[in-house]
Formats: C-alpha cells, structure tokens, sequence
C-alpha cells in the first residue's frame, strides 16, 4: 500500500469515527413506562407517544416508550411496585389499592386525560335503533336471556364483557348494573377490539366499547334512553385517568410526556380517536 492510498483509508476511517462521535452526542435516550387500561392503551396513549417522540426527536432526544395495555388494575399496580412511570386507568383507584399504595410509601395522584362513553353495541342485523337503562342492566346481569322480550326476535343473547382486571368492567357494573353481578353466561374478552369483533360476528351479541371503536365493521351503537355516547349527560360517561406516584418527582420527561397530552395539540390526538378532550 502507497502513502497516498493510506492517507486516504485513514481520512476516511477518521471521518466515520467523527460522525459516530458526533451523533451519539446529539441524541441522548429516555425512556418511559406506561401501563394498565386498554382503553386508552390501545390507541390513544401510542398515538400521543409517536407525537411526543418527533418532536422531541427534532430536539435531539430519542425518547424510547413501553406500553403494556393489560387492564387498569395492572396500571394502578405497576405504579405502587416502582415498574410504571405512568399507569393508565379507565376509573378511579380502588380504596384497598390506595391502601396498598400508602403501605409501600406510594401516594396514588390521577391526572384526567381524556373522556369516554362506554357504549352499548349490538350486530348490525339487531332491529333495535336504541335501548334503555334498565333494558341494558336486564340483559348483562341475566335478568332477560333471550331478544324477544327486548326487540321482538327471539334468540338467545350473547352478552360479552370485557375482564375482571379491566376497569370498564368495574365502572360499567357499577354506573349500568347498580353493582350487580354480571350474568353467569356472559363472555369476558381481552380488550375493547375483541368485544367488537365478537358482537359484529353474532346476530344475537351485544357489548360495550369505548368511543374509538364505534367504527367497527358489523356493530351499531345504540344510544341510551335516547343519549348518544358522545354525549356529556349520556348516563355512561367516565373519565380517564393517568396515575402517578404522588409522594415521589416525576423525571422531567414524563412530566413533559403529561402536559403535551393535555396540551391543544395532545387534546387533537384525543379527539381524533374518538374521546372526548377535557380542554
């Protein structure tokens, strides 16, 4: 090899070198772990994440999220085990979970991020246009099995819950069910997604979902006693909620993740999965 030819490797060699240098100093990394609700989980919250990540991407921050959807009991969990920055809920903690919290040096504070309408959903071949409160609690604690008391066409209902981790679960028995049980036959599903799924494949399902999925092939909403979901007095209104460690000071970056969800901008991302913002 020449004088010239190696000269010319190092130049290179020490250019490639440079710019990895320089780029690992422009991006520096955080991280941030989101977990519990479905409801805000499967849409929402990612959304409002691949935002946050470009914008702070054209700051020179990489901002790495983990997002686990598992249910609003998870969330409410992770916060109090220290395995969560944010956990997500669809209702308010539980007072054992607060309990639980304050046993381990964790004080439970929400922030509201949003509004939702659990929605009552029937196949598209139902001939009902809407139904009512007590028609709604009748069906899902088994009190009527069968449709031709509620439309006329006899068959037997299939009613599909979400699970017992799911704070849905928990808020639609309280605000539909009066804290009734949910009947014995109803079927418990994952997620908002497979609710609708299972409802849009049976003639004779009915369910609940959140706002974000009242677009599903197959499903019809039906308004309650008249109130759309979307609806500020629509009698199954709840909000959502993100929770923190109240004892302890957020890192910076999630704090900056919360106030850009609140933000108009964050509250546009809200609103175009079908929540409702809380501006």
């Amino acid at each position: 090899m020449n004088y010239l030819s190696f000269r010319r490797i190092f130049r290179l060699s020490f250019a490639f070198l440079f710019s990895m240098a320089v780029g690992a100093s422009i991006f520096a990394v955080e991280k941030i772990v989101i977990k519990g609700s479905d409801t805000l989980g499967a849409k929402m919250v990612p959304q409002l994440a691949e935002e946050f990540k470009a914008i702070k991407k054209k700051e020179g921050l990489e901002v790495i999220f983990e997002i686990a959807a598992e249910g609003s009991s998870t969330g409410i969990a992770a916060v109090i085990d220290g395995t969560s920055d944010i956990g997500m809920s669809s209702r308010e903690a539980k007072s054992t979970e607060i309990s639980r919290g304050l046993l381990k040096g964790v004080k439970m504070e929400s922030v509201t991020v949003a509004k939702d309408g659990i929605a009552i959903i029937s196949n598209n071949s139902n001939p009902l246009d809407e139904i009512s409160k007590r028609e709604v609690e009748k069906i899902f604690t088994g009190d009527v099995e069968n449709w031709s008391s509620i439309n006329g066409r006899s068959g037997q209902i299939s009613v599909y819950t979400r699970n017992t981790s799911s704070g849905t679960y928990a808020v639609f028995q309280q605000m539909a069910l009066r804290k009734r049980d949910y009947s014995a036959s109803s079927q418990k599903m994952a997620g908002n997604e497979q609710i609708a799924s299972e409802v849009a494949k049976n003639g004779n399902g009915i369910g609940y979902v959140g706002l974000a999925y009242l677009e599903t092939p197959g499903v019809k909403t039906l308004p309650v006693d008249g109130v759309d979901p979307d609806r500020a007095d629509y009698p199954f209104a709840r909000p959502l909620y993100y929770y923190l460690d109240g004892n302890k000071e957020a890192r910076p970056i999630v704090k900056e993740f919360i106030d850009f969800c609140l933000s108009p901008k964050g509250q546009k991302i809200v609103e175009s999965v079908h929540f409702i913002s809380v501006l």
